[in-house]
């Protein structure tokens, strides 16, 4: 399969857009073109461990979860282990392919597989996304009556010479059985501003504008973090159990809320892949589940009730990558080979 192909075929599955500002997503590393992918290979980081394994496994592109280039790079040299993963891709022509963010928020994601440890539940995005665009062109519409007048005619030529107005429409209508006019608009929140202010040279005109904000849609199902609600309340030492097992993970670190026990029933649960203080941050629930969290942060959440789970960051991610592998499959038509690393770990070990 041609690079370009499979890289759209990937941003189908889990769309880009999705993704948070500050991330670093899409196609890292390119080799020069034409460049087909035979196999494709799955890791959760790109450490050099994991590099050469890529290199002896042939692999033609490497799906990073996590963006191996994040802060902008100044130079490619062999000095930091970074920019030696550039050489070692573009050497020997693998390209990279980093998700991250927009995997946390698809339905289908890491955030999803996560809530399985916590078994029969109902889960809903703690942060839901956004539709990429407004339902309309323009961040705002402006709609306001008058009187058929040659101020309004005025009014309007001087509207139709602002920059960034959409969908300027007006249609007869009766006020207070008054025939008057009333004028629609959408723009931008640039143009708002030009707008606002020469409808406010004409203080019978202003009382009567109405500003709507165009909302973004809530896309179903899709965001970060997840509020599970359990099917039957379950005591925290059987959570931590299930966690322990969906993770495979010998031992997990646990914060008991303040005046909870093992025994205490656990109805709902925030979840979160990774880093989750920010996203769990103010959510009411009787745990937290989640990678690692800021000391305070921990706390914050004890002295209000909530019980934390943490894992280290990667191990609430990694497990996802098998399953990520059986979706790319039928999303690929398994027209190419899809490995999962076996090098690939969390750094942080119990000693």
């Amino acid at each position: 399969m041609d690079l370009r192909e499979l890289v759209a075929a990937l941003n189908d599955f889990a769309s880009l857009s999705l993704a948070e500002s500050w991330d670093n997503v899409g196609l890292l590393v390119e080799p020069s073109p034409p460049h087909t992918v035979n196999t494709l290979f799955l890791t959760n980081d790109l450490t050099e461990e994991v590099m050469e394994e890529a290199v002896e496994r042939k692999a033609d592109l490497i799906l990073s979860y996590h963006p191996p280039i994040f802060t902008p790079l100044k130079r490619v040299t062999w000095k930091t282990w970074k920019e030696r993963l550039v050489v070692r891709a573009l050497e020997h022509r693998i390209g990279i392919y980093s998700p991250h963010t927009a995997y946390d928020a698809i339905p289908h994601g890491v955030n999803n597989w996560l809530t399985k440890g916590l078994g029969a539940c109902t889960a809903v995005p703690l942060h839901p996304s956004t539709a990429p665009s407004y339902p309309a062109e323009g961040t705002h519409r402006v709609e306001f009556c008058a009187h058929n007048t040659d101020h309004l005619d005025a009014v309007l030529s001087k509207i139709k010479y602002i920059q960034e107005i959409f969908c300027l429409t007006t249609l007869p209508a009766r006020v207070e059985g008054e025939a008057q006019t009333r004028v629609s608009l959408n723009c931008s929140q640039k143009a708002l501003l030009e707008v606002v202010a020469l409808l406010s040279q004409n203080s019978l005109l202003y009382r009567k504008t109405e500003i709507l904000l165009l909302q973004k849609p809530l896309l179903p199902h899709t965001g970060m973090g997840r509020l599970c609600t359990l099917s039957e309340p379950l005591s925290l030492s059987h959570i931590i159990e299930r966690i322990k097992s969906h993770l495979k993970l010998p031992h997990i670190r646990l914060a008991m809320g303040m005046g909870k026990t093992l025994e205490s029933p656990v109805k709902k649960a925030a979840v979160c892949a990774g880093s989750g203080s920010s996203i769990l941050k103010g959510i009411e629930a009787d745990l937290y589940l989640t990678g690692e969290m800021s000391h305070h942060d921990v706390l914050d959440a004890v002295a209000n009730g909530i019980s934390v789970i943490l894992c280290e960051h990667s191990n609430t991610e990694r497990g996802f990558l098998s399953e990520l592998r059986d979706m790319l499959a039928v999303q690929l038509q398994n027209k190419i080979n899809i490995i999962v690393s076996e090098k690939d770990r969390d750094p942080l070990q119990v000693a």
